[in-house]
């Protein structure tokens, strides 16, 4: 990992924004990987936007992945983005940042900052000491659809959320009482239930001030206050959402450098990404279970196993990690003691690899206990329901464990998730 002292990990950007005259509410769509079971989603917005000017089609929907030549797909992609420049659809806003409204389903509002980081200082594996880091395991197979989505790409729109732990609210709040001072750029209701989006742009001293309270945040006393490790490697963005997208980002930017230079690596559009930061205090930022439901599998057997992988593990409630189950013969609660990870949800994870490897059955992620009660009590399946994370813990667990399961949470509802807006210029 190569880190320049002159290069800041969160810094302004170039930022394109849909130009004058574009219907905001057709122009934004939600993340590409959300929806992906539910194709009558995605043939809605299709319906909505039709030929107007949108992020629909500078896309790839995870939900279409399967339906049709991806070559053909990500070329009409590419072409769209160079029409959309060559056009006038974008007006840049140079060495931006925009501070964001985003008010959700439930009716809460959620405050964001836009800027880009330098992926230089962003590292998915288990145990990284960089400044960014994933919360949760990496899915490697993931990784190059994206690239292959993103590597000709003249632009990126990102759905990526980054969690700051900013109890003391220094860095996004102060913007939010000052939003009256700057320039607003939109204010439009999101297609689908998305609930409203708000923008304003930075003014140069507003910048100024983020950059010098991100720079505390990371400091030696900040780690001692907060977590007591004065001498940890700062970790000062966790990634909430998209990690997998920022990984394709990486990929495309070690790719590039090879054949570059070092001393031009800096200079290169690609090794930076662009971003909405959040603070995980915020009151509309909740962090939900993800539940597991085995399909295929004899309840009892999966039951007994897992005590004989936790020998002290014991029925009921009680001392420890307490897990709920679900099947057709009942339900209870299992609880481990003496847990091998910090988390409820990495103690089951870690039996489920294990067993589903050596043993037939399949696991699904589901949000929410009623739809895992109601598929836990199916014959031939289980489920495992798990408790929430607190906020508060994340980034404490991530310094002394190193990155979570795959699917450890969910930070609300897929209505809810990053809707595209801002664009940048990566090549």
């Amino acid at each position: 990992m190569h880190i320049d002292p002159q290069v800041p990990v969160f810094a302004p950007a170039d930022i394109l924004l849909p130009a004058g005259g574009i219907d905001l509410t057709k122009w934004a769509v939600v993340a590409c990987d959300q929806f992906t079971s539910q194709p009558e989603y995605w043939e809605r917005v299709e319906k909505t936007v039709g030929q107007a000017p949108s992020t629909l089609h500078l896309i790839l929907p995870e939900a279409q992945l399967h339906q049709r030549s991806l070559e053909a797909h990500i070329k009409a992609i590419n072409d769209t983005m160079y029409r959309y420049l060559d056009q006038g659809m974008f007006q840049t806003l140079p060495g931006a940042m925009v501070y964001l409204e985003r008010t959700q389903s439930d009716g809460s509002v959620r405050h964001g900052l836009v800027g880009m980081v330098d992926l230089e200082q962003y590292d998915f594996t288990s145990g990284a000491s960089s400044l960014i880091r994933a919360t949760e395991r990496t899915v490697l197979e993931r990784i190059p659809p994206r690239v292959h989505i993103r590597r000709d790409a003249p632009i990126e729109l990102p759905h990526v959320l980054l969690l700051i732990d900013d109890p003391k609210e220094t860095v996004i709040e102060p913007l939010t009482a000052a939003a009256s001072t700057m320039e607003p750029l939109y204010d439009f209701s999101l297609m689908e239930g998305g609930g409203q989006l708000r923008g304003w742009q930075l003014k140069p001293e507003q910048m100024d001030a983020v950059a010098a309270v991100l720079s505390a945040l990371a400091s030696p006393e900040e780690m001692e206050r907060k977590y007591g490790m004065p001498d940890a490697a700062p970790l000062l963005f966790a990634v909430g959402d998209g990690n997998h997208s920022l990984a394709a980002a990486k990929a495309c930017y070690e790719e590039t450098k090879k054949g570059v230079p070092e001393s031009q690596w800096a200079e290169l559009p690609c090794r930076y990404a662009l971003v909405e930061v959040v603070n995980c205090h915020d009151s509309a930022i909740q962090f939900h279970p993800i539940h597991r439901v085995l399909f295929g599998v004899e309840p009892q057997k999966v039951l007994d196993a897992f005590r004989q992988a936790y020998p002290d593990a014991y029925e009921g409630q009680g001392e420890g990690q307490t897990i709920r189950y679900i099947c057709a013969g009942g339900s209870g609660c299992l609880t481990v003691p003496h847990p091998v990870s910090q988390l409820a949800v990495g103690t089951l994870q870690s039996f489920l690899d294990q067993y589903l490897e050596r043993h037939k059955g399949e696991v699904d992620y589901v949000h929410g206990s009623r739809v895992s009660d109601e598929l836990g009590v199916r014959p031939g399946n289980l489920a495992f329901e798990l408790p929430a994370i607190g906020k508060e813990e994340l980034f404490r667990i991530i310094l002394t464990d190193g990155v979570l399961p795959r699917k450890a949470f969910s930070m609300g509802s897929a209505s809810d998730k990053r809707y595209y807006m801002e664009a940048r210029r990566i090549r």
